[in-house]
């Protein structure tokens, strides 16, 4: 397979938006800095929309003051980094009760979510190289890549463990001229038990969020769920060598050395070129078939 290159604009996620989560926090947090005490708690604040506050004309006082106007404050307010979410998103999964990538998704803290489609995704729908047939992406999150490989010709399961991130998928789908192929559906990927295998499955930030012991659990629930003719198409990030997570360092050989046992041969593995600013030269774009015969 050959990925060509295409110039295009990736939206920067440390911009603050309309509605985005941001906290007053006048220092770096560093990783190793426990977030609990003040998250979700009153040091976050929503930016308000412009159109929604020009709509709505304040209320004077006789001195020509807005009515119940707010007092001045001297707090800086920015974006949450990414260094801060994943440092909140490992405090949860250090958390023993409750649903941990649920409340990553109720606290807006989804480092992992590029907020669109995965650009090389929609490359390879462009081209036409993927298998038609069912599809699923595990860990799907807010849909995006769902939606884009969905078509008359491939119908997409969503999954995910998160009420909200399936919830937040749905409503993507509802206006979506894509909407009528996909199916999202909320349930633990280990127990998971579709009607029928995949021809197609995609996965990104699913393997590498798992904790290493889980990774020969993970190619054996693989192997199971593809179709005998079925492709895993798997975007590995982050490529790189560092201790702890989620996300955990990958390389090229921890997909090999739990997909081969299971039958399942890498036909090509290249760098990719559609990577987003933050991510490039940490991703690897794999193809994976069933061989014959299991080893």
């Amino acid at each position: 397979m050959r990925i060509r290159a295409r110039a295009g604009r990736f939206r920067n996620q440390e911009e603050a938006k309309p509605g985005e989560l941001v906290s007053t926090f006048d220092r770096p947090i560093s990783a190793s800095h426990s977030l609990r005490a003040y998250i979700p708690a009153a040091g976050h604040r929503l930016f308000s929309s412009s159109d929604t506050m020009a709509a709505e004309a304040p209320r004077l006082n006789c001195m020509g003051k807005p009515v119940d106007a707010p007092e001045a404050t001297n707090s800086v307010v920015r974006p949450v980094s990414n260094a801060e979410k994943q440092a909140r998103v490992r405090e949860l999964m250090s958390a023993s009760s409750g649903n941990s990538w649920d409340e990553c998704w109720k606290e807006g803290m989804t480092p992992w979510d590029v907020g669109g489609v995965t650009p090389v995704i929609q490359h390879l729908v462009e081209q036409g190289e993927l298998p038609q047939g069912r599809a699923l992406v595990p860990g799907c999150g807010s849909g995006y890549d769902v939606l884009a490989l969905a078509s008359e010709f491939r119908q997409v399961v969503g999954l995910d463990i998160s009420e909200t991130a399936s919830s937040q998928a749905k409503k993507n789908a509802e206006q979506h001229p894509r909407g009528k192929w996909v199916q999202f559906i909320v349930d633990d990927f280990f127990t998971y038990t579709p009607e029928s295998p995949f021809n197609l499955i995609f996965d990104y930030t699913f393997f590498c969020a798992l904790e290493p012991e889980l990774r020969p659990k993970w190619a054996s629930k693989m192997a199971e769920l593809l179709s005998s003719d079925g492709e895993l198409l798997t975007l590995m990030f982050p490529i790189d060598d560092f201790a702890g997570g989620p996300p955990f360092a990958l390389s090229v050989e921890a997909y090999e050395k739990v997909l081969i046992p299971q039958g399942l041969m890498l036909v090509s593995c290249e760098e990719n070129e559609f990577s987003v600013p933050a991510r490039k030269g940490k991703e690897k774009i794999a193809r994976w078939k069933k061989s014959s015969s299991k080893m």
